[in-house]
């Protein structure tokens, strides 16, 4: 089996106080409605088990190590920057007091635009924003990027399943629309 190229993939970002997600699962009934964010990286998809060591009386050939908790690591997501404010604005809204979580996807995709992996992470919120580096003496693309702080990062069922259950959303939303 060939390995998947990791520079195609997509970003959902979903209002958590009517949150979609629960610890590990997705019920996608409202996910069509939400936009997808193009990014040309993304990074911290990441999680460790932190490690509680533990010197036993009488054991002095090693340590007991028990786990204690996951710890997500920090989302960061960069993208040219665009007339698209919606990251400036997540941000900005907590910096005026009016913040709200945000659920997120990110989905990864073949050659063929197929779905292959999905993660999901719960409640994120935006910790930093970074306007683009600007230099006259350069012409590259004027790049944004946002670091989101979460409370849990899992892996969907697998891209059929998740297809699939989007099929199903957006049936229900076009019946619902229609009847």
């Amino acid at each position: 089996m060939n390995p998947i190229l990791a520079c195609n993939f997509q970003v959902t970002l979903l209002d958590s106080t009517a949150s979609l997600f629960t610890f590990g699962s997705i019920n996608l009934s409202q996910a069509a409605s939400y936009p997808v964010i193009g990014f040309s990286e993304c990074t911290g998809l990441e999680m460790a088990i932190e490690v509680q060591e533990y010197n036993q009386g009488g054991g002095n050939d090693g340590t007991l190590k028990f786990p204690t908790r996951a710890k997500p690591s920090t989302l960061v997501l960069k993208r040219g920057l665009t007339t698209d404010t919606t990251l400036w604005e997540w941000f900005y809204s907590y910096v005026q007091g009016y913040g709200k979580r945000r659920d997120g996807t990110i989905s990864m995709h073949d050659a063929a635009q197929n779905e292959v992996t999905v993660w999901g992470f719960r409640r994120g919120i935006p910790t930093k924003y970074s306007g683009p580096q600007m230099n006259a003496a350069q012409s590259t693309v004027a790049i944004e990027a946002l670091e989101i702080q979460h409370e849990g990062l899992y892996m969907m069922g697998g891209a059929a399943g998740f297809a699939a259950a989007l099929a199903n959303a957006t049936g229900a939303l076009s019946s619902l629309a229609n009847g």
